[in-house]
C-alpha cells in the first residue's frame, strides 16, 4: 500500500461514490485494476482501510506513527529509588509498580547501568572439597591415558 499516492487515494474515494451511487468494494477494485493496470492489484481490505481512514480522519494522507513513550525524570528517579532499597525486585515487578511498560523499565534500567540482582543458590565450599576435585580430574585424566 506504500505506493498508493494521496491522489490515487482520492480517485478510489470517487470511484466509491456517495449516497444512492455508491459503489461496492468489489467493484472498486476492478474498476481500479481497469483503470491502472500498470499498478500491483489491490484488494478490499485496503480500499475498506482508506474509506474508514477518509470517514474518521477527513484526510487520507499518511498517519505519522506513534512516538516513543517519554518518561519524565521523577519516574526515572522513582524507579530507581525503588531498585535502591529493594535490589532484588524483578523488572517486571517495578514496572507494574510504576505503572510502566515492561521493556520500557528495562531501557531505563540498560541506561542508567543498573541491573536488579537476582537471588542464586550455591554451596558453601568445605575445606577438603578443593583436594577432592583435583583428585577426581587426575583420575579421570589416568583413566582417559590409559584408555578405559
Amino acid at each position: 500500500m506504500s505506493y498508493l499516492t494521496e491522489s490515487l487515494k482520492i480517485e478510489m474515494l470517487m470511484m466509491i461514490g456517495y449516497g444512492d451511487r455508491a459503489r461496492t468494494h468489489c467493484e472498486v477494485v476492478r474498476l481500479f485494476r481497469e483503470t491502472h493496470p500498470d499498478l500491483p492489484p489491490l484488494n478490499q481490505g485496503t480500499i475498506s482501510k482508506i474509506e474508514a481512514q477518509y470517514r474518521e480522519m477527513g484526510h487520507v494522507r499518511k498517519v505519522p506513527s506513534k512516538r516513543r513513550a517519554v518518561v519524565d525524570d521523577d519516574t526515572k528517579l522513582n524507579l530507581l529509588l525503588a531498585l535502591e532499597e529493594n535490589p532484588i525486585t524483578p523488572a517486571r515487578q517495578l514496572a507494574r509498580d510504576s505503572n510502566l511498560n515492561h521493556k520500557t523499565v528495562l531501557k531505563i534500567l540498560k541506561y542508567e547501568k543498573k541491573r536488579p540482582y537476582k537471588m542464586q543458590a550455591v554451596q558453601e565450599l568445605l575445606e577438603d572439597d578443593p583436594d577432592r576435585r583435583l583428585n577426581k580430574y587426575r583420575m579421570l585424566y589416568h583413566k582417559q591415558k590409559l584408555g578405559m
